[in-house]
Protein backbone atom coordinates (compact mmCIF):
# COMPACT_ATOMS: atom_id res chain seq x y z
CA UNK A 1 0.00 0.00 0.00
CA UNK A 2 1.43 3.41 -0.97
CA UNK A 3 -0.34 6.72 0.72
CA UNK A 4 -3.44 4.59 1.20
CA UNK A 5 -3.80 3.40 -2.33
CA UNK A 6 -2.83 0.21 -4.52
CA UNK A 7 0.21 0.41 -6.66
CA UNK A 8 -1.02 -0.61 -10.34
CA UNK A 9 1.72 -3.46 -11.22
CA UNK A 10 4.23 -2.62 -13.98
CA UNK A 11 2.63 -5.31 -16.17
CA UNK A 12 -0.82 -3.97 -15.98
CA UNK A 13 -0.43 -0.38 -16.94
CA UNK A 14 1.97 -1.95 -19.94
CA UNK A 15 -1.05 -3.72 -21.08
CA UNK A 16 -3.40 -0.98 -20.42
CA UNK A 17 -0.64 1.38 -22.88
CA UNK A 18 -1.23 -1.56 -25.35
CA UNK A 19 -5.02 -1.65 -25.17
CA UNK A 20 -5.00 1.83 -25.70
CA UNK A 21 -2.55 1.91 -28.80
CA UNK A 22 -4.85 -1.12 -30.13
CA UNK A 23 -7.95 1.44 -29.64
CA UNK A 24 -6.61 4.44 -31.08
CA UNK A 25 -7.22 3.52 -34.65
CA UNK A 26 -10.97 2.88 -33.95
CA UNK A 27 -11.58 5.63 -32.15
CA UNK A 28 -9.91 7.90 -34.39
CA UNK A 29 -12.12 6.39 -37.03
CA UNK A 30 -15.49 6.84 -34.72
CA UNK A 31 -14.45 10.74 -34.34
CA UNK A 32 -13.35 11.45 -37.58
CA UNK A 33 -16.12 9.58 -39.55
CA UNK A 34 -19.02 9.17 -37.93
CA UNK A 35 -19.52 11.75 -34.59
CA UNK A 36 -17.48 14.61 -36.69
CA UNK A 37 -20.09 14.55 -39.63
CA UNK A 38 -22.84 13.81 -37.55
CA UNK A 39 -21.90 17.09 -35.36
CA UNK A 40 -21.88 18.62 -38.98
CA UNK A 41 -25.02 17.20 -40.13
CA UNK A 42 -26.97 18.42 -36.96
CA UNK A 43 -25.41 22.34 -37.45
CA UNK A 44 -26.23 22.20 -41.14
CA UNK A 45 -29.62 21.55 -39.96
CA UNK A 46 -30.15 24.42 -38.47
CA UNK A 47 -29.38 26.65 -41.71
CA UNK A 48 -30.40 26.73 -45.13
CA UNK A 49 -26.92 25.82 -46.69
CA UNK A 50 -27.58 25.02 -50.47
CA UNK A 51 -24.07 23.67 -50.93
CA UNK A 52 -22.62 26.76 -52.55
CA UNK A 53 -23.48 29.69 -50.75
CA UNK A 54 -22.52 31.70 -47.63
CA UNK A 55 -23.88 29.45 -44.74
CA UNK A 56 -26.86 31.09 -43.19
CA UNK A 57 -27.85 30.16 -39.66
CA UNK A 58 -31.82 30.00 -39.37
CA UNK A 59 -32.49 28.09 -36.26
CA UNK A 60 -35.12 25.58 -35.49
CA UNK A 61 -37.29 26.50 -38.42
CA UNK A 62 -36.12 23.74 -40.90
CA UNK A 63 -37.86 21.34 -38.14
CA UNK A 64 -40.96 23.55 -38.11
CA UNK A 65 -41.51 23.36 -41.63
CA UNK A 66 -40.76 19.95 -42.24
CA UNK A 67 -44.15 19.08 -40.66
CA UNK A 68 -46.26 21.58 -42.30
CA UNK A 69 -44.39 20.00 -45.82
CA UNK A 70 -47.04 18.05 -47.57
CA UNK A 71 -44.64 15.45 -48.70
CA UNK A 72 -43.25 14.92 -45.90
CA UNK A 73 -45.74 13.92 -43.75
CA UNK A 74 -46.52 11.20 -46.93
CA UNK A 75 -43.26 10.03 -46.56
CA UNK A 76 -42.98 9.59 -42.98
CA UNK A 77 -46.66 7.90 -42.99
CA UNK A 78 -45.02 5.18 -46.26
CA UNK A 79 -41.95 4.59 -44.39
CA UNK A 80 -44.37 3.35 -41.14
CA UNK A 81 -46.41 1.66 -43.39
CA UNK A 82 -43.47 -0.17 -45.36
CA UNK A 83 -42.08 -1.36 -41.78
CA UNK A 84 -45.07 -2.27 -40.20
CA UNK A 85 -45.82 -4.94 -43.23
CA UNK A 86 -42.46 -5.65 -44.08
CA UNK A 87 -40.78 -6.32 -40.18
CA UNK A 88 -43.12 -9.04 -39.08
CA UNK A 89 -43.63 -10.70 -42.02
CA UNK A 90 -40.11 -11.37 -43.11
CA UNK A 91 -39.54 -12.74 -39.67
CA UNK A 92 -42.79 -15.02 -39.62
CA UNK A 93 -41.61 -16.24 -43.26
CA UNK A 94 -37.84 -16.49 -41.53
CA UNK A 95 -39.15 -18.58 -39.05
CA UNK A 96 -41.12 -21.01 -41.36
CA UNK A 97 -38.08 -21.06 -43.51
CA UNK A 98 -35.84 -21.71 -40.66
CA UNK A 99 -38.14 -24.73 -39.47
CA UNK A 100 -37.64 -26.01 -42.84
CA UNK A 101 -33.65 -25.77 -43.06
CA UNK A 102 -33.47 -27.58 -39.49
CA UNK A 103 -35.11 -30.41 -41.12
CA UNK A 104 -31.48 -33.13 -41.81
CA UNK A 105 -32.46 -34.41 -45.03
CA UNK A 106 -30.13 -34.63 -48.44
CA UNK A 107 -29.18 -31.35 -49.80
CA UNK A 108 -30.18 -29.17 -47.18
CA UNK A 109 -27.07 -27.13 -47.38
CA UNK A 110 -27.99 -26.80 -51.07
CA UNK A 111 -31.23 -24.94 -49.88
CA UNK A 112 -30.18 -22.98 -47.15
CA UNK A 113 -27.71 -21.38 -49.58
CA UNK A 114 -30.14 -20.96 -52.30
CA UNK A 115 -32.21 -18.84 -49.79
CA UNK A 116 -29.22 -16.54 -48.32
CA UNK A 117 -28.28 -15.64 -51.90
CA UNK A 118 -30.34 -12.82 -51.85
CA UNK A 119 -29.17 -11.17 -49.53
CA UNK A 120 -25.74 -11.05 -50.90
CA UNK A 121 -26.68 -9.78 -53.79
CA UNK A 122 -26.97 -6.21 -54.86
CA UNK A 123 -30.54 -4.52 -53.86
CA UNK A 124 -29.95 -2.63 -57.03
CA UNK A 125 -29.58 -5.46 -59.09
CA UNK A 126 -32.50 -7.13 -57.39
CA UNK A 127 -34.37 -4.06 -57.85
CA UNK A 128 -33.93 -3.81 -61.93
CA UNK A 129 -34.99 -7.61 -62.37
CA UNK A 130 -37.98 -7.56 -60.48
CA UNK A 131 -39.04 -4.36 -62.46
CA UNK A 132 -39.50 -6.22 -65.25
CA UNK A 133 -40.95 -9.23 -63.80
CA UNK A 134 -43.58 -7.37 -62.53
CA UNK A 135 -43.57 -4.76 -65.26
CA UNK A 136 -47.12 -4.22 -66.91
CA UNK A 137 -46.52 -7.21 -69.39
CA UNK A 138 -43.84 -8.78 -67.64
CA UNK A 139 -43.45 -12.54 -66.40
CA UNK A 140 -46.23 -12.17 -63.81
CA UNK A 141 -48.42 -10.41 -65.57
CA UNK A 142 -48.36 -12.66 -68.66
CA UNK A 143 -48.95 -15.89 -66.39
CA UNK A 144 -51.97 -14.13 -64.47
CA UNK A 145 -53.46 -13.38 -67.86
CA UNK A 146 -53.03 -17.16 -69.16
CA UNK A 147 -55.03 -18.18 -66.36
CA UNK A 148 -57.82 -16.15 -67.42
CA UNK A 149 -57.46 -12.31 -65.12
CA UNK A 150 -58.24 -9.77 -67.68
CA UNK A 151 -56.89 -7.15 -66.32
CA UNK A 152 -53.89 -8.21 -63.68
CA UNK A 153 -52.95 -5.40 -61.38
CA UNK A 154 -49.95 -2.44 -62.82
CA UNK A 155 -47.37 -3.79 -59.72
CA UNK A 156 -45.13 -0.92 -60.62
CA UNK A 157 -47.12 1.34 -61.87
CA UNK A 158 -50.54 2.24 -59.94
CA UNK A 159 -49.95 4.03 -56.54
CA UNK A 160 -52.61 1.63 -55.28
CA UNK A 161 -49.94 -1.64 -56.32
CA UNK A 162 -46.27 0.39 -56.49
CA UNK A 163 -45.72 0.21 -52.20
CA UNK A 164 -47.09 -3.42 -51.78
CA UNK A 165 -44.65 -4.33 -55.16
CA UNK A 166 -41.47 -3.02 -53.12
CA UNK A 167 -42.62 -5.07 -49.89
CA UNK A 168 -42.92 -7.80 -51.35
CA UNK A 169 -39.57 -8.04 -52.81
CA UNK A 170 -38.29 -6.63 -49.61
CA UNK A 171 -39.92 -9.58 -47.77
CA UNK A 172 -38.65 -12.03 -50.22
CA UNK A 173 -34.80 -10.54 -49.75
CA UNK A 174 -34.67 -10.45 -46.18
CA UNK A 175 -36.30 -13.22 -44.93
CA UNK A 176 -33.39 -15.46 -46.13
CA UNK A 177 -31.46 -13.67 -43.79
CA UNK A 178 -33.88 -13.82 -40.90
CA UNK A 179 -34.23 -17.56 -41.89
CA UNK A 180 -29.84 -18.35 -41.23
CA UNK A 181 -29.84 -16.32 -37.77
CA UNK A 182 -32.94 -18.07 -36.38
CA UNK A 183 -31.81 -21.15 -38.18
CA UNK A 184 -28.53 -20.59 -35.79
CA UNK A 185 -30.72 -19.67 -32.86
CA UNK A 186 -32.89 -23.12 -32.97
CA UNK A 187 -29.69 -25.33 -33.18
CA UNK A 188 -29.30 -23.82 -30.27
CA UNK A 189 -31.86 -25.27 -28.37
CA UNK A 190 -31.66 -28.60 -26.31
CA UNK A 191 -32.83 -31.17 -27.44
CA UNK A 192 -33.39 -32.83 -24.11
CA UNK A 193 -36.40 -30.13 -23.91
CA UNK A 194 -38.32 -31.50 -26.91
CA UNK A 195 -37.95 -35.09 -25.48
CA UNK A 196 -39.48 -33.88 -21.99
CA UNK A 197 -41.78 -32.67 -23.61
CA UNK A 198 -42.88 -35.66 -25.93
CA UNK A 199 -42.78 -38.08 -22.82
CA UNK A 200 -45.64 -35.30 -21.39
CA UNK A 201 -47.62 -36.04 -24.50
CA UNK A 202 -46.94 -32.69 -26.20
CA UNK A 203 -47.76 -32.94 -29.73
CA UNK A 204 -45.90 -30.44 -31.93
CA UNK A 205 -47.64 -27.08 -31.88
CA UNK A 206 -47.48 -27.11 -28.30
CA UNK A 207 -43.81 -28.01 -28.55
CA UNK A 208 -43.40 -25.32 -31.08
CA UNK A 209 -45.28 -22.40 -29.23
CA UNK A 210 -44.25 -23.71 -25.58
CA UNK A 211 -40.43 -24.40 -26.17
CA UNK A 212 -39.21 -23.56 -29.75
CA UNK A 213 -40.54 -20.14 -29.40
CA UNK A 214 -39.78 -18.79 -26.06
CA UNK A 215 -36.47 -20.47 -26.37
CA UNK A 216 -36.09 -18.34 -30.04
CA UNK A 217 -37.33 -15.06 -28.61
CA UNK A 218 -33.76 -13.59 -27.83
CA UNK A 219 -32.73 -14.24 -31.56
CA UNK A 220 -36.50 -13.11 -32.98
CA UNK A 221 -36.06 -9.86 -30.87
CA UNK A 222 -32.53 -9.35 -32.62
CA UNK A 223 -34.05 -10.12 -36.17
CA UNK A 224 -36.76 -7.22 -34.96
CA UNK A 225 -34.30 -4.68 -33.83
CA UNK A 226 -32.52 -4.81 -36.76
CA UNK A 227 -34.91 -5.17 -39.37
CA UNK A 228 -37.06 -2.41 -37.98
CA UNK A 229 -33.76 -0.05 -38.20
CA UNK A 230 -33.42 -1.43 -42.21
CA UNK A 231 -37.05 -0.98 -42.75
CA UNK A 232 -37.02 3.09 -41.65
CA UNK A 233 -33.27 3.40 -43.70
CA UNK A 234 -35.08 1.94 -46.87
CA UNK A 235 -33.74 3.65 -50.23
CA UNK A 236 -31.96 1.02 -52.67
CA UNK A 237 -35.27 -0.79 -53.69
CA UNK A 238 -37.05 2.65 -54.15
CA UNK A 239 -34.71 3.94 -55.94
CA UNK A 240 -34.27 0.80 -58.00
CA UNK A 241 -38.10 -0.05 -58.49
CA UNK A 242 -39.84 2.96 -58.40
CA UNK A 243 -38.24 6.02 -58.07
CA UNK A 244 -41.06 7.02 -55.20
CA UNK A 245 -43.57 6.88 -57.86
CA UNK A 246 -46.08 6.41 -59.21
CA UNK A 247 -46.55 10.72 -57.71
CA UNK A 248 -45.17 9.61 -54.24
CA UNK A 249 -46.93 6.44 -53.82
CA UNK A 250 -43.82 5.30 -52.82
CA UNK A 251 -41.28 8.09 -51.22
CA UNK A 252 -40.03 6.98 -47.96
CA UNK A 253 -37.87 9.41 -46.18
CA UNK A 254 -34.74 8.55 -47.11
CA UNK A 255 -35.42 9.11 -50.43
CA UNK A 256 -37.17 11.97 -49.50
CA UNK A 257 -33.96 12.84 -47.67
CA UNK A 258 -31.72 12.08 -51.29
CA UNK A 259 -34.39 14.41 -53.46
CA UNK A 260 -34.19 17.31 -51.05
CA UNK A 261 -30.24 17.33 -51.29
CA UNK A 262 -28.82 16.34 -53.82
CA UNK A 263 -31.92 16.74 -56.36
CA UNK A 264 -32.95 20.57 -54.43
CA UNK A 265 -29.75 21.64 -53.01
CA UNK A 266 -31.64 22.15 -49.93
CA UNK A 267 -29.01 20.41 -47.82
CA UNK A 268 -29.90 22.74 -44.29
CA UNK A 269 -33.78 21.15 -44.87
CA UNK A 270 -32.37 17.64 -45.76
CA UNK A 271 -30.58 17.43 -42.48
CA UNK A 272 -33.32 18.34 -40.47
CA UNK A 273 -35.71 15.60 -42.17
CA UNK A 274 -32.29 13.30 -41.55
CA UNK A 275 -32.13 14.00 -37.49
CA UNK A 276 -36.12 13.49 -37.72
CA UNK A 277 -35.52 10.08 -39.26
CA UNK A 278 -32.57 9.46 -36.77
CA UNK A 279 -34.91 10.28 -33.68
CA UNK A 280 -37.77 8.10 -35.16
CA UNK A 281 -35.27 4.97 -34.90
CA UNK A 282 -33.76 5.88 -31.85
CA UNK A 283 -37.24 5.96 -30.17
CA UNK A 284 -38.78 3.17 -32.03
CA UNK A 285 -35.26 1.01 -30.74
CA UNK A 286 -35.97 2.09 -27.07
CA UNK A 287 -39.79 1.26 -26.61
CA UNK A 288 -38.63 -2.65 -28.30
CA UNK A 289 -35.41 -3.07 -25.40
CA UNK A 290 -38.23 -1.46 -22.71
CA UNK A 291 -40.83 -3.73 -24.03
CA UNK A 292 -38.51 -7.12 -24.94
CA UNK A 293 -38.51 -7.37 -20.93
CA UNK A 294 -41.46 -8.58 -20.92
CA UNK A 295 -41.34 -11.19 -23.52
CA UNK A 296 -37.67 -12.36 -24.35
CA UNK A 297 -36.68 -15.18 -22.60
CA UNK A 298 -33.63 -13.99 -20.33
Amino acid sequence: MTNGKSKIPAYLRRQQKTAVLFLLPNLAGFLIFILYPVFRAFVISLSNWDGFATFDFIGIKNYTSLFADESFIISLKNTMWYTIVTVPLSIIFGILMALLMNIKIPGIKIFRTVYFLPQVTSMIAIGLVWSMVLANYGPVNQALMAFGMQEPPKWISSSAWALISVEIVTIWRSMGYNAIILLAGLQGINIELYEAAKLDGADSWQRFLYITLPMLSPTIFFCLVTQMISSFKVFDVIMAMTQGGPGRATNVLAYYIYNKSFVDYRFGYASSAAFVLFFIILIMTLIQFIGQKKWVNQ
